[in-house]
């Protein structure tokens, strides 16, 4: 009970654009990065030094949030840089031409934020090639685009200080607050457009650990970045983030949950498919039934993260 209480209350952020190191040199992606965690995340980034892609599916969107990051006065002129690049998660024929794109123009990649995300659309809604719409979105889009980028992250880590090259993976607290996935709701999708969220978001954490399981010289994890006024919640009832609102932060609060992920210093390859939890630090007790997905039958576990 405390760890939930604490991700709906959670203490003060340890890293935050105020003490973050300058990040020039490094390269990082974040897709969504128009609106919300993303835009906060791109501002934050930039402003540091770093050349920060902005990947999304809206030019006109990318170009005014850029447009609107690069107006921000600073104590110091910001020295980064910002570049859409266009990708639709939902869509895997636009994976591909976007990662084509990005290392035509790039030799290597500090961290990738896969940031965007899609929550309770109407019912029945599907991506490009017949997923259902959040897992499309959230999890397999994020996951096509990760394994087409691991071998310019493999080469970045080779080049870099030991586990500064990430994969950072997002996830929710309806992870922890929902019963346990089953196989089936892999295969065949609820009519509760909740449930098919929650699962999509548990795929995000099983993701996280799959890739840290590889073994390779990749930090990958798996962060709620918290309860937050953006809008994921726009396909909710109207009531919802009005009933909710004493309990949601504001969006640049999450995107010190995923700075802490992905560049706080303290963490480590031992830390691979761990989750981080607002507004950075790790879970300290995830769920059994989480835990036990993860593991094989053979270790002891029910193998639901492997099918």
């Amino acid at each position: 009970m405390g760890v939930t209480w604490s991700q709906f209350f959670p203490p003060s952020p340890t890293l935050t654009k105020r003490n973050l190191p300058r990040q020039d040199g490094k390269v990082f992606i974040v897709t969504g990065g128009a609106s919300g965690i993303g835009y906060e995340l791109c501002t934050i980034l930039y402003q540091a030094g770093g050349k920060v892609y902005l990947a999304g599916r809206s030019e006109a969107n990318a170009q005014a949030a850029i447009s609107a990051i690069k107006a921000i006065p600073t104590s110091t002129p910001a020295s980064g840089s910002l570049t859409f690049l266009p990708i639709s998660l939902d869509d895997f024929s636009t994976i591909k031409p976007f990662v084509t794109a990005f290392t035509a123009a790039e030799s290597r990649l500090d961290v990738l934020f896969n940031n965007a995300g899609v929550s309770n659309p109407p019912p029945g809604s599907l991506g490009a090639q017949g997923q259902e719409l959040q897992l499309a979105t959230n999890c397999l889009g994020p996951y096509l685009l990760t394994q087409l980028l691991l071998p310019l992250l493999e080469s970045t880590a080779k080049t870099s200080t030991p586990n500064t090259v990430r994969v950072i993976w997002t996830s929710s607290i309806a992870t922890t607050l929902s019963p346990s996935i089953t196989p089936s709701d892999w295969l065949l999708p609820s009519p509760n457009q909740q449930k098919n969220y929650t699962t999509s978001k548990t795929g995000n954490w099983f993701l996280a650990s799959s890739l840290h399981q590889q073994g390779l010289p990749i930090l990958s994890l798996v962060q709620n970045p918290g309860n937050l006024k953006t809008a994921l919640t726009r396909h909710l009832s109207r009531l919802v983030p009005i009933l909710a609102a004493p309990l949601l932060y504001g969006p640049r609060m999450g995107a010190y949950t995923a700075l802490w992920a992905g560049l706080d210093g303290s963490l480590g390859l031992e830390d691979g498919g761990k989750c981080v939890l607002p507004w950075g630090r790790l879970h300290p007790s995830p769920p059994k039934g989480l835990l036990d997905a993860m593991k094989t039958e053979a270790e002891g576990g029910t193998g639901v993260a492997a099918i």
